[in-house]
């Protein structure tokens, strides 16, 4: 009762299952926004305006625990993601990708840069993204240094932070290198053309 109290006084709740709501369906409570273009709340949905930015989760670093993103796009080529094991809280929207591992959203690009693959250092293994404006269940499973990633439940990609990866060709690719066991979330708002909808957003510690 003590740790439910707690919660709902931060702004987040536990569920039977252990699931903890970090999106209140009503505001930005315990996110902040780096960089240009901006998040809004409509009818209880995150939407992605402009970028490229990044709304981050202040609250704490997740490590060990299954990050579950429930999301949908409105275009065959939007385009966001997911990030993860932020070491410190971003000043700018780059630290991200550069930092952490964005998990990507983006049904038209390759195997390195589809949805469920961390962006261009680890492909996914299979593509599971349902069509537009259908819902998608993204799990983010972080177990010391491994990531995998469950699309809609089928497991699309399976990453080691010290595995070998692709060379780095492009600034904008992330500095390759090892990422903590544990860091802080967020979601990147990429471009003006991409509307992505996040429905829900929830972490459940192992």
């Amino acid at each position: 009762m003590k740790l439910l109290v707690a919660a709902l006084l931060v702004g987040v709740s536990l569920d039977a299952a252990g699931w903890k709501t970090l999106f209140n369906g009503k505001d930005l409570d315990g996110w902040k926004m780096v960089g240009p273009g901006s998040f809004s709340v409509e009818e209880g949905m995150l939407r992605t305006h402009g970028g490229m930015g990044l709304l981050y989760y202040t609250g704490e670093k997740f490590g060990n625990s299954t990050i579950r993103v429930v999301f949908k796009t409105t275009g065959d080529r939007d385009n966001s993601g997911v990030f993860i094991r932020l070491p410190e809280q971003p000043k700018d929207p780059w630290y991200g990708v550069h930092n952490g591992y964005e998990v990507q959203i983006d049904a038209a690009g390759d195997e390195w840069h589809s949805t469920g693959a961390i962006y261009s250092l680890s492909k996914v293994t299979a593509r599971n993204q349902k069509p537009v404006n259908e819902w998608n269940t993204m799990d983010i499973i972080l177990k010391g240094q491994l990531t995998t990633v469950v699309l809609n439940g089928k497991k699309v990609n399976e990453f080691r932070g010290d595995q070998p990866v692709p060379p780095r060709k492009q600034w904008y690719e992330p500095v390759r290198g090892p990422r903590p066991d544990e860091g802080y979330i967020g979601l990147q708002n990429h471009d003006g053309r991409s509307a992505v909808y996040f429905r829900s957003i929830s972490v459940k510690r192992d």
